[in-house]
């Protein structure tokens, strides 16, 4: 599936962030074996852009959404921001670029210290840059708690075990957004709430990307919540990203096989409404340990042939805008290939 090529990337001078040729890995004990939890993922995120990431569990979204912001440092590949590359950074020269850049973790009761009242924890980071005298910090303080719908009077001095998963995480979102940062990555920001929270939590983000003039990576497995909030969407499986296009043409009609499925999925809440007839996708997930080779959708794939295992495919476009790494996409023609297509694999 997902295969490698940078032809979906955009020119240098129009983007924020430009990642290409992202690669983590992690070594397994002394065995000798690594975890390929990213291989070789190119993407873009243009300035005021909202960037969806979506794929199972286990397909590399939060190792990226790390990997950009260098905890810890990629493998390989570079990740350029604001025209430096930051994997070519060390010591200060990278911390100084921190501030700009923010994550918005997965947990977000055990992302905050539980010793640290609400007050300290949203001024922490403009505390550490010396930015503003401390009354000027309370304050702006006290003004993005407002912002983010959380009374600092009545929260300021309790901890973050008082609050409820939605109340910490608008916590969370304050104590990003405070040293005015131009990159927030949301790793995840819902998948802990209630569904009533997540559309709360979801208006509080897109209200912030205005106010603050942010752009966003937001990394998710649900598609339908993705769909809302972003401007473009990646899909990603086993380290790989498979398809790129605006929300509205993938969830219309999307090329990748691996896509459509993942769409077929979402719940309808409408017992009436037709059902969709897709072909499913069966077996597990392959182990990152040992990926499969050629294209790595192939041992699920009910499209897969020969080729797939033997010629690992390139993200090439298939509509404006939209692309997509597979040799036999549901939209547009097959790839050209040099060898022979094989007959199907059983």
């Amino acid at each position: 599936m997902a295969g490698s090529g940078t032809a979906h990337l955009r020119d240098p001078d129009e983007v924020l962030l430009r990642v290409e040729h992202l690669r983590v890995e992690f070594p397994v004990g002394r065995s000798g074996l690594r975890v390929h939890a990213v291989s070789d993922v190119s993407f873009d995120v243009a300035p005021g852009e909202t960037l969806g990431l979506v794929g199972e569990s286990g397909c590399g979204k939060s190792t990226t959404g790390r990997a950009v912001m260098q905890l810890p440092p990629p493998t390989a590949g570079r990740v350029v921001f604001e025209g430096r590359d930051l994997t070519e950074l060390r010591g200060e020269a990278l911390r100084r670029v921190r501030p700009k850049m923010q994550m918005i973790l997965q947990d977000p009761i055990s992302s905050l210290n539980p010793r640290r009242r609400v007050r300290d924890i949203v001024v922490e980071g403009l505390a550490i840059w010396g930015q503003g005298t401390k009354a000027e910090r309370q304050a702006k303080a006290r003004d993005v708690l407002e912002t983010v719908g959380i009374d600092p009077d009545q929260a300021g001095g309790r901890r973050p075990h008082e609050f409820s998963g939605g109340q910490c995480q608008r916590i969370s979102i304050a104590r990003a957004v405070m040293t005015e940062p131009r990159l927030l990555i949301c790793d995840e920001p819902v998948s802990a709430l209630d569904v009533s929270v997540q559309a709360q939590i979801l208006n509080l983000l897109q209200d912030m990307k205005a106010r603050y003039g942010l752009t966003l990576i937001f990394i998710a497995h649900d598609l339908a919540v993705v769909k809302n909030v972003s401007d473009r969407v990646a899909v990603m499986y086993l380290g790989k990203i498979c398809e790129i296009a605006p929300p509205d043409v993938l969830y219309e009609a999307p090329a990748h096989p691996y896509s459509a499925a993942l769409l077929a999925a979402i719940p309808v809440p409408d017992p009436d409404a037709p059902r969709r007839d897709v072909e499913g996708i069966g077996g597990e997930i392959p182990s990152p340990l040992a990926p499969p080779s050629g294209c790595r959708f192939r041992t699920r794939c009910p499209r897969a042939t020969d080729r797939c295992a033997a010629e690992e495919p390139t993200i090439r476009p298939v509509a404006d805008g939209h692309f997509v790494a597979c040799h036999f996409p549901l939209v547009g023609e097959p790839a050209r290939s040099g060898g022979a297509v094989g007959s199907a694999a059983g």
